[in-house]
C-alpha cells in the first residue's frame, strides 16, 4: 500500500474483563446522561454510497462528530461523564441519577468545592475537561506538548482553562498533569490513559464515549461488518470496539485499528505480543493520535478484538481529508481533521491494495462504519492539505 502498513491478527481471544463495564446497557446509562446536557444532539451518520461503490464495498458509511457540543470533536464525550461520575461519588448519588441540572446545582458545587481539574492534551481532550469544567463552575488546568498549534491552545484558553505548551511529548504531559494534580488541594487528573492504581476515571472516560457507539449502531440500518477506529492511547477504540462486540456478540465487525506510522504503539505491541511504546519525539500532522503508549486498559481489550493494524504516514491523513471534503457526485462533503479522517486514509489504501482487499474483506459485502473524530481543529493546516491536493 502506498502509505499505509497492514498487520493482521486473529481475533477470538478471551475477552478483557474490562468489557463488563463498556456494554450496550452502559452506554445507554452514558447517553442518559449526556441528553441531559441542554447541548446535545446525536452527530450525523453520512452514508457515502457513491464512493463505497467504487471502492467495491456494500456500503460506507462516516460518523461525523465535528458537531459534538460545539466543540468540534468527540472527546467531550469522555470528559464530561467521567467528571459526572467523580462528582456522583461526591455526593454519594447513584451513576443513574447524573444530570447536567444534577451536576450544574448547589449542592454538587458544595461537594466539589475548590476542585482543581487536570489533564493533558493534544487538544481536543482537554478542550472537552475545560468545556465541562467551564459548565460546573471550577477551574481546569490543561498541559499540551510541545509543537501544538496555536488554535488549539486559544479554543482552550476561550473556556478559562490555564493552559501551558510543555517542552516534551504527549506521554510528559501526561506525567507532568498527574504530578501536578497529586500536589495541588483539590486537584483531579481527568485523563484518558490508564497505569496501575489509575483506572476508574480512565475507564469512565471510556464509558462516555459509548455514546457515540450507541447512537451510529442505532442510525444504521443493519450493523456494520467493518469497523476502522483511530488510537492514540487506545481508549476510544477500546471503548467502540467492546461495544461491538457485546452488542452483536453472533457477528461482530472486524475491528480494523488505525495509528500515525511515527506514534503506531498498538502495531508495535501487537507485533511484539506486549505493550510496546514509542519514545521521543513524534513529528505528525494527526496530532490527536501522537501517543507513544498504550493505555493498558485499552490494549487488554484490543489485543483480542482487533483483526489488523493500519499504520499510517500523515500522506495517507492528508488522502482523506481531501476525499471526504471533495465528494464523488451524490455524496456529502465532510470536514475532517488530520486525525479524523485517518480512517479514511487507510481505507482507501487498503481499498486500492489487492493483498490487503482480501486480508481484510473489504468486498461487495462489507458494510464499513468510519468515524471522523474531529473537524478542522487546526484550520490552517487544513487549508494547507486542501490547496495541495
Amino acid at each position: 500500500m502506498r502509505h499505509t502498513r497492514i498487520l493482521t491478527r486473529a481475533t477470538g481471544a478471551q475477552n478483557s474483563p474490562f468489557c463488563a463495564a463498556l456494554t450496550p446497557a452502559q452506554a445507554q446509562q452514558a447517553r442518559a446522561f449526556h441528553r441531559s446536557f441542554p447541548q446535545y444532539a446525536p452527530t450525523p451518520l453520512v452514508a457515502l454510497p457513491a464512493l463505497g461503490a467504487r471502492l467495491g464495498l456494500g456500503g460506507l458509511f462516516i460518523k461525523d462528530e465535528s458537531p459534538r457540543f460545539g466543540l468540534n470533536a468527540f472527546k467531550v464525550l469522555g470528559g464530561s461523564y467521567a467528571i459526572g461520575r467523580h462528582i456522583a461519588a461526591r455526593l454519594g448519588s447513584r451513576p443513574e441519577e447524573m444530570t447536567h441540572a444534577a451536576l450544574t446545582g448547589a449542592d454538587a458545587r458544595e461537594a466539589l468545592g475548590d476542585a482543581v481539574f487536570f489533564t493533558a492534551t493534544d487538544g481536543n481532550h482537554g478542550r472537552g475537561v475545560a468545556w465541562t469544567a467551564r459548565e460546573l463552575g471550577c477551574r481546569a488546568v490543561v498541559r499540551m506538548p510541545k509543537g501544538t498549534v496555536k488554535s488549539r491552545v486559544e479554543n482552550i484558553r476561550a473556556l478559562g482553562a490555564e493552559v501551558t505548551v510543555e517542552e516534551r511529548n504527549y506521554d510528559g504531559c501526561v506525567r507532568l498533569a498527574a504530578q501536578q494534580a497529586a500536589q495541588t488541594p483539590g486537584g483531579v487528573l481527568v485523563q484518558d490513559t490508564a497505569w496501575p492504581g489509575y483506572e476508574q476515571i480512565p475507564l469512565h472516560i471510556m464509558q462516555g464515549y459509548l455514546t457515540m457507539a450507541l447512537e451510529a449502531d442505532e442510525q444504521m440500518d443493519a450493523p456494520p461488518t467493518h469497523v476502522f477506529l483511530q488510537a492514540g492511547v487506545g481508549s476510544m477504540a477500546a471503548a467502540v470496539a467492546a461495544y461491538f462486540e457485546q452488542a452483536h456478540p453472533q457477528d461482530p465487525p472486524k475491528i480494523i485499528l488505525v495509528e500515525p506510522t511515527a506514534a503506531d504503539c498498538f502495531f508495535r505491541s501487537a507485533a511484539k505480543g506486549e505493550i510496546t511504546a514509542v519514545k521521543g519525539d513524534m513529528p505528525t500532522m494527526m496530532a490527536g493520535l501522537a501517543c507513544g503508549e498504550p493505555s493498558p486498559i485499552a490494549w487488554d481489550i484490543l489485543k483480542g478484538l482487533t483483526a489488523a493494524y493500519l499504520s499510517c504516514e500523515d500522506a495517507a491523513a492528508a488522502r482523506g481529508m481531501r476525499a471526504l471534503a471533495r465528494p464523488l457526485a451524490g455524496d456529502r462533503a465532510i470536514v475532517s481533521g488530520e486525525s479524523g479522517a485517518a480512517t479514511m486514509g487507510a481505507l482507501l489504501d487498503a481499498a486500492a491494495d489487492e493483498k490487503a482487499r482480501e486480508a481484510l474483506g473489504l468486498d461487495e459485502r462489507a458494510r464499513v462504519l468510519l468515524i471522523s473524530t474531529e473537524g478542522d481543529t487546526d484550520p490552517v493546516n487544513y487549508r494547507r492539505v486542501m490547496e495541495e491536493g
